[in-house]
C-alpha cells in the first residue's frame, strides 16, 4: 500500500470516529463550540461523515476524499458562524476552525495523491498476463468440475434430495 493510500485509509478511520462522536453527542459538541441551535445539523455532519468514510476506506478512495473536502467547506462554513464576537466559547470554535483547515489540507494532500498513484495513462490497458485465474481461458474450464469431481461420502445427499440431483449421487 503506499504513502497515499496509508494517509486516505487514516482519514477513512477519523471519519468514522467524528462521525459516531457528531451521532452520539451532537449536543456536547454544540454547546462546546457556541451553536446550541445546530445539534440536528451536526448529528447530520455525522452521518455525511460516516457516508464519507465507506469509500475511503475502499477501493474508491478518490470519492471519499472528495466527499470529505466537501464536508470539510460545510464544516468551516458551520464554524465561521460560532466565530462571531458574542459567541461566549468563541475561543474553543477557533481551535476547531484551525483542526478543520489543517484537516482539509490533508484531505486534499491525499485526494492529489490517491488520484495520481492510481492514474494510469490514455489509451494504456492493465496486463492479466501474469494471473492464473484460468490459465487454458473460460472455454477450456467450462464442465472440468463436473468430470473430474468426486463428492465425498459425508457430503452426498440422501432420500429425495439426492433423487432430485442425480448427477451428485455416484
Amino acid at each position: 500500500m503506499s504513502g497515499a493510500d496509508r494517509l486516505a485509509r487514516a482519514l477513512g478511520w477519523f471519519s468514522i470516529g467524528l462521525g459516531l462522536a457528531e451521532l452520539v453527542a451532537p449536543g456536547r459538541i454544540a454547546r462546546s463550540l457556541g451553536i446550541d441551535d445546530k445539534q440536528g445539523l451536526i448529528r447530520a455532519y455525522g452521518a455525511r461523515e460516516l457516508a464519507s468514510a465507506v469509500p475511503t476506506l475502499s477501493i474508491d478512495k478518490s470519492i471519499g476524499l472528495a466527499a470529505r473536502i466537501a464536508g470539510d467547506v460545510l464544516d468551516l462554513g458551520t464554524l465561521a458562524k460560532a466565530l462571531k464576537r458574542d459567541n461566549p466559547q468563541r475561543r474553543n470554535a477557533a481551535i476547531a476552525t484551525a483542526l478543520v483547515v489543517g484537516i482539509t489540507a490533508l484531505d486534499i494532500v491525499a485526494f492529489s495523491k490517491v488520484r495520481s498513484s492510481h492514474r494510469r495513462e490514455p489509451g494504456t490497458e492493465r496486463d492479466y498476463s501474469d494471473r492464473s485465474g484460468l490459465p487454458r481461458g473460460p472455454q477450456a474450464s467450462r464442465g472440468l468440475a463436473r468430470h473430474d469431481f468426486q463428492t465425498p461420502d459425508d457430503y452426498r445427499a440422501d432420500g429425495t434430495v439426492a433423487e432430485a440431483l442425480p448427477m451428485l449421487v455416484a
